[in-house]
This record gives C-alpha cells, sequence and structure tokens, in this order.
C-alpha cells in the first residue's frame, strides 16, 4: 500500500491581522470591566472601526461581560494577559432561534484571535438560565425535556462559517455551552498553543472542523467533555482537505482524535504527529465514516494513550438512508502506546461519557471494521504498544470462536467502540476489510483474558510481521475466518505451538 504525503501547512500562508499595527482599546470606546456591565455595543463598535482601518481590538486586564459579536475581516481581537472576555449568561441575548455563538464570522477573511488572556462563554450558567426559558415558555426546544437542550439551542464560543485566512493563538478558551470552536468551510486556518477548558456542558467538542481545507493545528492542550479535536463532513456536503494535527495533548469524555461521525463527504489527506490522549472515555484514534463518505490518505504517528477507553477504532457503516456507502482506504497508524484500563478512564470528571447501552461486556480491543461487501481498505499499524487491563470473564459475556458470525453487524449504528457488545478477542478485531498490515505489534495485558488475542473475519491480504502477543490463557491467540492472501512471519505467541494460529471456514 502507498500512503501519499500529506501537505504541511505552514504559519507562512498566514497574512493575517496579527500583524497589523493599528489598535483600538474597547475601553476608549466606552466598555467596562465589572460583571455588571454589559459591552456587546462597545466590543462591536471597536471591531466595526477597527475594521475599516485594517487592526487589533485591544482587551486590557479585567473582567468585560458581552453578548454575541460579530468578526469583521482584518481585525485580530487581542485579549492582553488578565483579560477575561465573559460571555452573558441571559440565554435571550443570544436570540431565539439557533443560538448565536458568543464570537461569530461569516465570509470574513485575515481574521484572528490572539493573546495570552481567556474567553469564558459561563456555559453552565446559560444553560441553567436556557432552562429557566424553556420553563416559562420564552423558547422552544424538541428534546429538553426527554434528553437535554439542543445544540441549536445553546450558543457555541467561536463559530466561523467560510472564512480564509484565521488564527487563533495562545488564548484559554473556556466553559462553552455548547462546541467550543467551530469552523465551517473555512480555508487557511491556523490554531497554535490554545488551551481548552471546557467541561461546563455536554456536547463541548474542543475544536470542530466541517468541510475546511488548509487546517493546522499545534501545540494545543485540550480538555473538553466530548471530542476533542473532531473533523466533519456534513451539510452541502464538502469535505476536510489537507489538515495537519501536532503536539497536542487531550482529554476527553468522548474521543481524542476523530474523523466523523458526521461523514457525508469525506476526509482526504489528514496528518497527526505527536499527540497525547489521557482519561479519556472512548477511542484514542477513532476513523468513522457511516453516512455515505470517504476517509482516505490518513497518517497518524506519534500516539501516546494513558488511562483511555480504546486505542484504535476503524469504521465503516451505512447510516445514511441512500444507496450511497462509505469507503476507508489508505490509512497508516504508528508508534503507538496506549494503556487501556478495566475502569472507566473519565470517571470523576464534571462530565462523564454515558454508559453504553448494551448488554455487559468485557473489556474491548481496538477494531477494524467495515460491512459485507463494503471492505476497509488498506490499513498500515506498525511500532504499536497496547496493554489492556485484562479482567475478562465468560460468566459477563462470551462469544465462542466458533460462533463469530453471533457478532452483530450493526450497520446503522452510531460509530463508537462499544457499537458491537461483546468482542471475542481482547487485542486487535478485525472483520470485512482487505489490505491490513500488522508490523512490530506487541500486545499484553495485566490480570487475565480467556479470548483469543486478535480475530481476522473475511479479510484478504493479510501481512503479520513481528506480532508478540506477551500472554495468552486461550489455545489460539490468532483466529482466521474467511481469510485469503495471508504472509505471517517472525511471530510470537504464548504458546507457540501450531494451534495458537486457528484457520476456520
Amino acid at each position: 500500500m502507498k500512503i501519499l504525503p500529506c501537505l504541511f501547512i505552514l504559519s507562512v500562508f498566514f497574512s493575517n491581522a496579527e500583524a497589523q499595527n493599528k489598535s483600538f482599546n474597547i475601553v476608549d470606546f466606552g466598555a467596562k470591566a465589572g460583571l455588571q456591565f454589559s459591552n456587546s455595543k462597545a466590543i462591536q463598535q471597536t471591531i466595526n472601526v477597527a475594521a475599516k482601518a485594517g487592526g487589533r481590538v485591544f482587551f486590557p486586564s479585567g473582567q468585560f461581560v458581552t453578548g454575541p459579536i460579530e468578526m469583521k475581516s482584518n481585525v485580530t481581537l487581542y485579549l492582553s494577559e488578565g483579560a477575561e472576555l465573559l460571555g452573558s449568561t441571559n440565554r435571550l441575548d443570544y436570540g431565539k432561534n439557533d443560538a448565536k455563538a458568543l464570537i461569530s464570522a461569516k465570509a470574513q477573511h485575515n481574521i484572528a484571535i490572539t493573546g495570552k488572556g481567556t474567553i469564558n462563554g459561563r456555559g453552565a450558567e446559560v444553560v441553567k438560565n436556557l432552562l429557566l426559558c424553556l420553563h416559562q415558555g420564552l423558547l422552544e426546544d424538541e428534546t429538553w425535556r426527554i434528553k437535554r437542550p439542543s445544540e441549536n439551542n445553546r450558543p457555541r464560543l467561536i463559530a466561523f462559517s467560510n472564512c480564509e485566512d484565521i488564527t487563533v493563538k495562545n488564548v484559554t478558551l473556556k466553559n462553552s455551552a455548547g462546541w467550543v470552536q467551530d469552523f465551517v468551510n473555512c480555508n487557511r486556518l491556523n490554531i497554535d498553543r490554545v488551551t481548552v477548558e471546557s467541561t461546563a456542558y455536554w456536547n463541548n467538542d474542543g475544536i470542530d472542523i466541517v468541510n475546511s481545507k488548509n487546517v493546522n493545528i499545534t501545540n494545543c492542550n485540550i480538555d473538553a467533555a466530548d471530542d476533542g479535536i473532531c473533523l466533519k463532513s456534513e451539510g452541502s456536503p464538502g469535505i476536510c482537505e489537507n489538515v495537519s494535527v501536532s503536539n497536542c495533548t487531550i482529554r476527553s469524555s468522548a474521543s481524542g482524535f476523530k474523523l466523523g461521525t458526521g461523514s457525508y463527504g469525506g476526509f482526504k489527506n489528514i496528518k497527526v504527529r505527536n499527540i497525547t490522549v489521557y482519561n479519556t472515555y472512548r477511542s484514542a484514534i477513532a476513523l468513522e465514516a457511516v453516512d455515505g463518505g470517504f476517509i482516505d490518505n490518513v497518517d497518524i504517528e506519534g500516539v501516546t494513550a494513558k488511562y483511555t477507553g480504546n486505542a484504535i477504532f476503524i469504521r465503516l457503516g451505512h447510516r445514511n438512508k441512500t444507496s450511497q456507502y462509505s469507503s476507508i482506504k489508505n490509512v497508516r497508524i504508528a508508534k503507538v502506546k496506549a494503556d487501556i484500563p478495566d475502569a472507566k478512564p473519565d470517571a470523576g470528571y464534571p462530565l462523564e461519557g454515558p454508559l453504553p447501552k448494551v448488554p455487559p461486556h468485557n473489556l474491548l480491543p481496538a477494531s477494524i471494521t467495515g460491512i459485507p461487501g463494503h471492505l476497509v481498505e488498506d490499513i498500515v499499524l506498525e511500532d504499536i504498544e497496547i496493554t489492556y487491563g485484562g479482567g475478562a470473564s465468560e460468566k459477563t459475556a462470551n462469544i465462542p470462536v466458533d460462533q463469530l458470525d453471533n457478532v452483530v453487524e450493526n450497520e446503522a449504528g452510531y460509530p463508537e467502540f462499544t457499537m458491537f457488545g461483546e468482542l471475542p478477542a481482547w487485542g486487535f478485531y478485525i472483520r470485512h476489510a482487505k489490505g491490513i498490515s500488522f508490523k512490530n505489534i506487541k500486545l499484553n495485558y495485566k490480570t487475565t483474558d480467556f479470548r483469543p488475542a486478535v480475530i481476522f473475519d473475511d479479510v484478504t491480504s493479510i501481512n503479520l510481521d513481528n506480532l508478540q502477543v506477551e500472554k495468552g490463557e486461550n489455545p489460539h491467540q490468532v483466529i482466521l475466518k474467511k481469510t485469503e492472501k495471508v504472509s505471517i512471519k517472525n511471530i510470537k505467541l504464548p504458546l507457540n505451538d501450531k494451534e495458537s494460529v486457528k484457520v476456520l471456514q
């Protein structure tokens, strides 16, 4: 398999408002520090004046409350150290239908948010006020009585659409009522050294990149009550293309780095380097195409996952109602070291991931799964070490190796690593795939597990080179069912006898 090189996205591409010299202090336009003042008009006026001249909107040290504000071309919001921009806690300030984001921009260019200050959406207080408005009949929402207020009713912190040449740098982003950063149909986006601390409410994705291209995300530290960094393809659909992520640390009540769930268009030329995922409920790496879109040319290298629910989850499904099927091909994941505990890895955080609505199951393996007739293709896994907590018991659940057809397909299910319920392997489970390469893979567990380490079911063109399984109680550690073109060399299994690799028809 040939992985095409991803395009490098360099900050030199950006000639944004950060480089402009003219500065406009919001205090000079009537803004006042203090929780009792609302500064929406003063801040917006400052932005409008700065847009005409091209320059910087300066926030001095202090707390400044505002409702929604709109960015304009050739403007930088600069929050000095000690400056805190606080979102209004009155939900009605964000409009009645489809809550406006605290900071928005539409079809603008050369815009930036920089400085060492903080933007705090005060999401918990906003949602509390939203619930009051819903009880009083001042707002409407279809889901709030059943689950929670919908995402459209909860203001995001930053929402830019159809914009070009964007920089978000050095700032701290806190406590959004919805997605923290949402970039839709944007081009040339640079996010660098941003800290996200957003566990105030559900659906607090740290960074969402939707149908955007030429994106560079570097040196960020993210703690989110939903996915950490998530690429989506939604709406009209477009694709996410030429996206680079590097040197980021992520904690999440969902997944660390994810492509999907929204996958109507596709994802192409995605590069990830040197990320750490910790205390994260779902997967460190999740690649999901379930709505008819594609994933092509993904190169991930250097992942440390500590106390995370799952290491690698790759899923091709068919959730959309049309005849268009998704595809996943040309993926390389290398230099991964993961620790998967026999415990809930995000326990104790303000908002934990929800317990799965599936029957009791044992600790789940990494997985690569397509659906019958639609295969995940050309996946290279190399230099990967995963240590599981173990603790599996046949009394909890058991799918014997002669009953592998009992694993549910769940073609239209929401893609997450628990979607199949119990799985019959503890290390890797691969089904409906073609062109799978394992090179220098080491699997281990700490206590006990009665299942085989690795299962291939309906897979062709398998290359196993230096697979090491450190422990194993099952006499069959590698199961090959309905497989063709299998190459095995330098394999190290606990029993090292002929039965350790079992072939099923």
